[in-house]
C-alpha cells in the first residue's frame, strides 16, 4: 500500500527490522545471511513488503508487493498518492483513507485492514494490509511505517463461496423448518440452533441449555425408547433415525422425526450432529392413507363378495327390476345367433305406453313410477318363461320371442298385452288408464340382422302410434316406405322453411247483404319445387310432429300484414285480414312480445282458433295470451264452429268477434231443411251474443241466397272467390266478378272438375 505524507519521495529504501533505534552490525556476512533468509521467507510467504520512511523521504516496495498489483519487477512505483488512491475500489476508498490515517497514528484497531485495489490488467484484487509505525519524532508523530500486503483474493472467493453455501443451507433449513443440534459426547454439552428451540417452543432457554430440557419434552410413552436409542448410538458410535412424540412448551403434542450422524472432530472429540423436524402432518397423512388403503381393501373384498349383485344391477332397471338396454343388447345378439343356427324366427315387440306422460305430469312422478311397475308385471305375466322382456328407457319396453310358427301367435301376445294394460289401475283414489302401442318385426334365416330387426320394430311402432294408438302393427316394406316418405317430407318441410317456400294465399270474405268485401282470410300454401302448390292437408300433420306449425303461422302472419299495407297504399281498403293460429303457438309465453314487435294496427287483424282447441280447458298460458290479443286490438274468430266442442259458456268467456260455420254444415243447405234449421240456430246464437257469423264453403248461388235469407253476416267460398296470391287481389277487386253469381258458379264447376273434391284450408 501507499501512505500519505507531505514529504513523500519516490526513491526506494530498505526494511528496518527494528523500531525507534539503529542496528548494531558485528559481522557483515552474518547480516547478509540473515537478510537473505528474511527475503526468502518473505518471498515464499507471498507477503509484499513496503517501507515508508517519512524522515528520509524514502519508500520501498518489494517485488512481491509489485507482483500482487501486476507490476514488473523493475517497474518503479508511482509516487502520486492521489493517483494511487484512484486505483482503490470506489466502495472502499473512504474507508482506506481513514484506515491509513489511523494506522499511521498507531491505532491498534487498524493494524490490519482489507480493501480492494485494481490490478494492472483491470480486475480487482483483495489486499490485506498489515502495518505499524516503527519510528517517531519527539512529538510522537510517526516518522517511519513498515508493513506487508497480502493478496487474499482467493481466500475472499473461498469465504464468499462458503458464505453462499451457508446461506443456502440456512435457507434450506428455514424453508423445511428443520432444527439442528450438535452434541459433544466427551464434554457432555449439546448446542441447539434457534429453529430447534422454536420447534419445541421452549421458553427461558438458550442454545447451550436447551439440550438439558429435551428429555422432559419427550412424550412419557416414548421417552424410554428414545433415550435407549440415543444411549445405544453413543455406545456404538453410530448415527440414528427415529420418530417420537413430544409435548411442546405450549402443551401441544407433536411428532418429531430425528436423524443424527456420529463423527470425530479435528481435536479428537466424539460428536453427534443431527436434525429434528416436525412431521405431525406428514404422519397424519400417512396414517390417513393407510386407513384409506385398509378401507379400500375391505371394500374390494366386499365388492368381490357382491359381484353377482353388482352385475345384476348393471344389467337391470332399478325401478321395475326388468333387464335394461345393456342386457337387451346382449340377449339380442345371443338369440339372433341361436335363430340363425337353428333355423328359427326371432320376433321383437317394441312397446310404448300411451297416455303415460299425462299421468306422470298430472299425478306426479310417483304415480308414473307406479304405472311403470304395473306395466312391468303385466309384461312378465303376458309372455312365456323363455321370452325376454326389457325396459329400455322412459315408458318403452322390448320383448324378444323365439318362434317357429307364423306371426299369428305373436299377434295374440300383443293383443293380450294391450288388453291387460288398458285395464284401469287404482292409485291414491284415482282410476288411472293408459294403453300401449306395439310395433312387431319378425325375421329368420342366415342373414338375420338383429340391429335392423330392432329398427324395423321401431318403425312399426311409429306406424301404430300414428294410426290411433292402443294397437299393434307388423313391420312391412309398405310401412317402411310410408315412414321413409314421411321422413323425406319432414326434411323437405325444413328445407322449404329455409328457402321461404311457404307463402300466403288469400280468400276474400263478403258482406252477405251488400256483397262488399268485408275481409280476407289468409291461407298457408307450400310452393313445392317438385309438386307445385300444396295445401295444408299435405304437410300439416308432419309439421306438427316437427313443431314448426307455429313457425309457419308466424311467417304467414308477417307476410299478410305486409301485403295488406301494400293493398292500402294502392287504394284498396281491406277492412281486416284473418290468419289461423295453432294451439301450440297460442301457448307460447313469448307470443305477446312477438306480436308487439309487428306493430299491428288495432282492428285490422283477427286470429282464427279451431273449435277443436278446447276452449273450456284453456291453460294459464293460453288464457293470458288471449287477453294480450285483445289488448293489442287483435280480434278472435272461432273457426269450424259446429264440429268441435265449444260450449256457450266458453263462448261467453272468450267473447269472439266472429263464429265461422263449418263447410260441412253449409254444403247441404239447398237439399236439407234440417241443415237450414241448424244453421239458423247458430246464426241466432251469434246474434244473441252480438257475435258476427261467417259461413264457409259457399259454393253455389243457392248457398248465397239461402244464407242471405237466414240472416248470415258474411260469406266465404268458391261461389264468390277462390284463394289467390297477393298480386291477384287488386285485379280481382277492380273486376267485381263475384257480383255475377252465374259466371262465378260456372268457373267454380270447371275448377272443381280439375281439383280434388275439397281443399282443406287454414
Amino acid at each position: 500500500m501507499k501512505q500519505s505524507h507531505p514529504q513523500d519521495a519516490a526513491d526506494p529504501g530498505r526494511v528496518a527490522p527494528t523500531g525507534g533505534g539503529s542496528v548494531n552490525v558485528t559481522d557483515d556476512s552474518d547480516l547478509s545471511e540473515r537478510e537473505s533468509r528474511w527475503n526468502y521467507a518473505l518471498v515464499g510467504s507471498g507477503l509484499g513488503v513496503w517501507d515508508h520512511n517519512y524522515r528520509l523521504d524514502k519508500r520501498y516496495y518489494s517485488q512481491t508487493w509489485k507482483s500482487i498489483r501486476g507490476m514488473a519487477a523493475n517497474e518503479t512505483a508511482d509516487g502520486d498518492y492521489e493517483a494511487w488512491l484512484q486505483l482503490v475500489h470506489p466502495g472502499d476508498r473512504d474507508f482506506v483513507v481513514n484506515a491509513i490515517e489511523r494506522q499511521n497514528a498507531g491505532d491498534p484497531d487498524y493494524h490490519v485492514f482489507q480493501y480492494r485495489e485494481r490490478h494492472k490488467d483491470g480486475h480487482w484484487v483483495w489486499i490485506e494490509c498489515r502495518g505499524a509505525p516503527v519510528e517517531w519524532d519527539e512529538t510522537g508523530k510517526a516518522q517511519r511505517v513498515v508493513g506487508t500486503d497480502t493478496d487474499i483474493t482467493a481466500r475472499k472467493a473461498t469465504e464468499e463461496m462458503l458464505a453462499q453455501l451457508s446461506r443456502r443451507l440456512d435457507l434450506a433449513l428455514q424453508i423445511s423448518d428443520i432444527g439442528v443440534f450438535e452434541a459433544d459426547i466427551d464434554h457432555g454439552t449439546v448446542e441447539w440452533d434457534d429453529r430447534l428451540i422454536a420447534i419445541y417452543k421452549l421458553q427461558g432457554v438458550d442454545r447451550l441449555t436447551a439440550g438439558a430440557a429435551w428429555p422432559g419434552r419427550i412424550h412419557p410413552d416414548d421417552r424410554e425408547r428414545v433415550l435407549a436409542t440415543v444411549k445405544s448410538t453413543v455406545n456404538s458410535e453410530t448415527g440414528f433415525h427415529h420418530e417420537f412424540r413430544i409435548i411442546r412448551g405450549d402443551g401441544v403434542e407433536r411428532i418429531i422425526r430425528a436423524r443424527a450422524a456420529f463423527f470425530i472432530d479435528g481435536n479428537g472429540c466424539r460428536k453427534l450432529i443431527g436434525a429434528n423436524w416436525d412431521v405431525t402432518e406428514e404422519v397424519g397423512l400417512r396414517n390417513e392413507l393407510q386407513r384409506a388403503k385398509d378401507l379400500a381393501e375391505a371394500r374390494n373384498r366386499e365388492l368381490e363378495a357382491a359381484k353377482e349383485s353388482i352385475e345384476h344391477l348393471a344389467l337391470h332397471d332399478y325401478l321395475t327390476g326388468l333387464p335394461n338396454r345393456r342386457y337387451l343388447d346382449k340377449m339380442l345378439e345371443e338369440r339372433s345367433a341361436l335363430c340363425r343356427e337353428g333355423g328359427l324366427a326371432l320376433a321383437i315387440l317394441h312397446i310404448d305406453l300411451d297416455r303415460f306422460k299425462q299421468i306422470n305430469d298430472t299425478l306426479g312422478h310417483r304415480a308414473g313410477d307406479h304405472m311403470l311397475k304395473h306395466a312391468a308385471r303385466v309384461l312378465r305375466d303376458s309372455i312365456r318363461g323363455t321370452d325376454f322382456v326389457a325396459r329400455i328407457g322412459g315408458d318403452e319396453f322390448v320383448v324378444l320371442c323365439i318362434v317357429d310358427t307364423a306371426s299369428k301367435k305373436i299377434a295374440t301376445v300383443a293383443e293380450r298385452i294391450i288388453r291387460e294394460l288398458r285395464k284401469p289401475i287404482k292409485y291414491e283414489g284415482h282410476d288411472c288408464r293408459f294403453g300401449a302401442s306395439i310395433g312387431i318385426a319378425i325375421d329368420s334365416g342366415p342373414n338375420l340382422d338383429e340391429k335392423q330387426l330392432l329398427l324395423n320394430a321401431d318403425i312399426a311402432l311409429y306406424r301404430a302410434k300414428a294410426s290411433g294408438r292402443n294397437r299393434h302393427e307388423f313391420f312391412s316394406n309398405a310401412v317402411r316406405r310410408t315412414i321413409l316418405t314421411a321422413k323425406r317430407l319432414a326434411d323437405q318441410i325444413l328445407i322449404g322453411l329455409e328457402r321461404d317456400e311457404f307463402v300466403p294465399f288469400y280468400q276474400p270474405q263478403f258482406d252477405a247483404r251488400t256483397l262488399d268485401i268485408a275481409g280476407i282470410e289468409t291461407l298457408a300454401r307450400w310452393q313445392h319445387p317438385e309438386h307445385g302448390l300444396l295445401s295444408p292437408d299435405s304437410f300439416l300433420d308432419i309439421g306438427e310432429d316437427l313443431d314448426v306449425v307455429s313457425t309457419i303461422d308466424a311467417l304467414i302472419l308477417e307476410r299478410a300484414i305486409a301485403d295488406r299495407k301494400a293493398w292500402v297504399r294502392q287504394g284498396f281498403a281491406i277492412p281486416r285480414i284473418s290468419v289461423n293460429v295453432s294451439g301450440r303457438r297460442l301457448s307460447d309465453p313469448q307470443l305477446g312480445k312477438k306480436l308487439r314487435s309487428l306493430k299491428i294496427e288495432p282492428g285490422t287483424v283477427s286470429f282464427e282458433l279451431l273449435e277443436s282447441i278446447s276452449l273450456d280447458d284453456c291453460d294459464e298460458a293460453v288464457t293470458a295470451n288471449l287477453k294480450k290479443l285483445k289488448k293489442l286490438g287483435i280480434d278472435i274468430e272461432v273457426d269450424d264452429f259446429g264440429t268441435g266442442h265449444a260450449s256457450i259458456v266458453s263462448l261467453l268467456r272468450l267473447s269472439p268477434k266472429t263464429l265461422k260455420i263449418d263447410r260441412e254444415l253449409i254444403s247441404h243447405l239447398p237439399q236439407s231443411a234440417e241443415q237450414r234449421k241448424l244453421v239458423r240456430s247458430i246464426i241466432d246464437i251469434g246474434n244473441s251474443l252480438n257475435v258476427l257469423v261467417t259461413a264457409e264453403g259457399v259454393e253455389t248461388a243457392d248457398h248465397v241466397r239461402i244464407l242471405q235469407e237466414l240472416g248470415c253476416d258474411m260469406l266465404q267460398g268458391y261461389a264468390l272467390a277462390r284463394p289467390m296470391p297477393a298480386m291477384q287481389i287488386p285485379a280481382f277487386i277492380r273486376s267485381e266478378s263475384w257480383r255475377q253469381p252465374e259466371g262465378a258458379a260456372r268457373a267454380l264447376q270447371a275448377d272443381l272438375r280439375r281439383s280434388v273434391s275439397k281443399t282443406a284450408s287454414r
